[in-house]
């Protein structure tokens, strides 16, 4: 069965003010225990901020470090998701449901890739 990764993009400057609710993180945790006992959900997490991370890039055979934030950039990944479903479809039902969790003053988008085997 193909594994998926499905990563969690935010604009961290339009987050709501109150973090997350009580409310979404009743609904998160109760869709997250359906999705392990059908056998989809192999990991998942939330992601600091990018004000405690760093990148890492590589050009012309230099490497420079930059702390974060990265203001420069609209959308972060804010968590991800490893799901093993049956199809690209079954994936996709399962990550409308996780972004559905959410409140509708959030703006949340998911972007799913279907991981290389081999």
């Amino acid at each position: 069965m193909p594994r998926y990764l499905t990563m969690v993009r935010i604009d961290e400057n339009n987050t709501p003010a109150e973090g997350i609710s009580e409310g979404l993180m009743q609904r998160m945790g109760a869709l997250i225990e359906e999705m392990t006992k059908a056998g989809v959900l192999l990991d998942t997490a939330g992601l600091m901020p990018t004000s405690h991370g760093k990148r890492v890039h590589y050009e012309n055979g230099e490497i420079t470090v930059t702390d974060g934030p990265f203001t420069e950039t609209k959308e972060v990944i804010g968590g991800y998701a490893v799901l093993q479903t049956k199809d690209e479809a079954e994936c996709l039902e399962w990550t409308k449901r996780f972004l559905q969790v959410h409140e509708p003053h959030w703006t949340v988008t998911s972007e799913v890739r279907e991981i290389q085997e081999g």
